[in-house]
């Protein structure tokens, strides 16, 4: 008879895959569920194990971008699916891109064939807390309604959403403060908690036109049919409802002098902090399915933001994450309910690549746990370190699931002149930073897998 497994993963996408092995690789059971072949989602197309649903490319391989550097993490950190994406991956410029049938097949390999993982195919429609193991849950952004009801038991109805409602984020760095004044609306809560970007009447008329006019994304087939909640409507949904149904939403000039005039502007666009390290700034209220190119020119209409660099676009999709913030510690368990973990884009992270790292980070941080010691998190100066910080931020009330981004690290040090350089300068600077911090992470926390 086999050994009792001594964790159960629920999910074989990417983030279970690599937790499962990461696990297995330290000589722990892992009981590995997943609902294919007998079930799929609808987004889901093949019965293989980490199956990528949408494009083949997990993005930039350039260390100068963000998710660049998160590949160097993942695979400095020993990463299974970094590696299997490397040896099949297919000519992308400077992505890494890969062939995806191939890709999927080496990840079952690899999971099928490995002594200490067992992979049990078939739906958890109630989580086996009863057997007094620790269970992961990496159930993606279309988790089934059995799981996710009871999920919603554990952690409480408001505290599980089941689809994004997304605003932009712009960096810091590029606003145009001549253009801007900080205020909260009616001087209640700190001064510097907003941006706000005025307009004047022609300005709003303009760029009410432009965003009826703009392009957007259909909705694919099983996110028809959706009612949005009042508050989280797209942007453009508003517009369309009237043309001054903006100035009494999102865009409500009310309570806010603008020092330049004494006076409300005719609409105002609000900017909320996005970390408690002021580098990035959320649109308030403007989330939207406009394609990326058009959010580019219709929000840069917006005064303050001509020249804005977009650290993450708006959308509207169908996912189910938690409010990680509040729910979750460092080591992704439920406080609640310590036995329970979560993994993957459940967590709040988006795409391919942060997934990978969340389950990596659940992989090594329960592996540790289970010999008797605790794993601190890598540092926030690294983007694997910033990624995993921005789930447990919880100085930030409404958290919204988000790609790595340079605005999830803290500012370069201002005394060596961060603020004025150039983007370029800005990057390499951020990368040095984060090599430096990666590398003595590394060497003290997992010793071998330094560069």
């Amino acid at each position: 008879m086999a050994e009792a497994a001594q964790v159960i993963v629920i999910g074989g996408g990417l983030a279970g895959c690599e937790c499962a092995w990461q696990l297995a690789e330290r000589g722990i059971r892992v009981e590995l569920h997943e609902q294919k072949p007998q079930q799929r989602t609808a987004a889901q197309t093949t019965d293989g194990l980490a199956e990528l649903v949408c494009s083949n490319s997990l993005r930039s391989d350039n260390p100068l971008n963000t998710i660049g550097l998160l590949h160097e993490d993942l695979r400095l950190a020993g990463s299974l699916l970094l590696a299997l994406a490397d040896a099949h991956r297919v000519p992308a410029g400077d992505a890494l891109a890969v062939d995806r049938d191939q890709f999927s097949a080496a990840v079952e390999c690899a999971i099928r064939e490995h002594p200490n993982i067992t992979v049990i195919s078939g739906e958890v429609t109630e989580m086996p807390l009863a057997r007094g193991v620790p269970i992961v849950v990496a159930t993606g952004p279309l988790t089934s309604d059995a799981l996710a009801r009871q999920v919603v038991a554990l952690t409480g109805q408001e505290r599980l959403a089941f689809f994004d409602a997304i605003a932009p984020i712009v960096s810091d760095e590029s606003i145009d403060y001549d253009k801007v004044f900080a205020a909260s609306r009616w001087g209640k809560g700190e001064t510097d908690d907003y941006l706000n970007c005025p307009m004047d009447k022609p300005q709003y008329l303009a760029f009410i036109d432009a965003l009826l006019t703009a392009e957007y994304l259909p909705l694919q087939d099983f996110e028809k049919g959706v009612q949005y909640f009042q508050g989280c409507q797209p942007v453009e949904v508003i517009a369309a409802s009237g043309p001054k149904s903006l100035r009494f939403g999102p865009m409500k000039p009310t309570g806010l002098d603008d020092p330049k005039t004494g006076r409300w502007a005719y609409a105002i666009v609000q900017l909320r902090a996005e970390n408690r390290h002021k580098t990035a700034w959320n649109l308030v209220g403007f989330q939207t399915k406009m394609r990326q190119a058009d959010q580019r020119r219709v929000l840069g209409l917006i005064p303050g933001l001509e020249h804005a660099e977009f650290l993450r676009y708006g959308s509207v999709h169908r996912n189910t994450f938690l409010d990680s913030p509040r729910l979750l510690d460092a080591a992704m368990r439920l406080k609640s309910c310590p036995q329970l973990r979560f993994a993957g884009q459940m967590t709040g992270v988006e795409g391919y690549v942060e997934s990978t790292a969340s389950g990596l980070w659940v992989g090594l941080a329960l592996a540790a746990e289970l010999a008797g010691r605790e794993l601190p998190l890598p540092p926030e100066t690294t983007a694997w370190g910033a990624l995993l910080h921005h789930v447990i931020d919880d100085s930030v009330p409404e958290f919204q699931p988000s790609n790595v981004h340079w605005g999830m690290m803290p500012a370069l040090d201002a005394v060596d002149g961060a603020k004025k350089r150039n983007k370029g300068e800005r990057k390499a600077a951020h990368l040095e930073r984060a090599r430096i911090a990666r590398d003595a992470w590394l060497a003290a926390w997992l010793p071998g897998k330094t560069a």
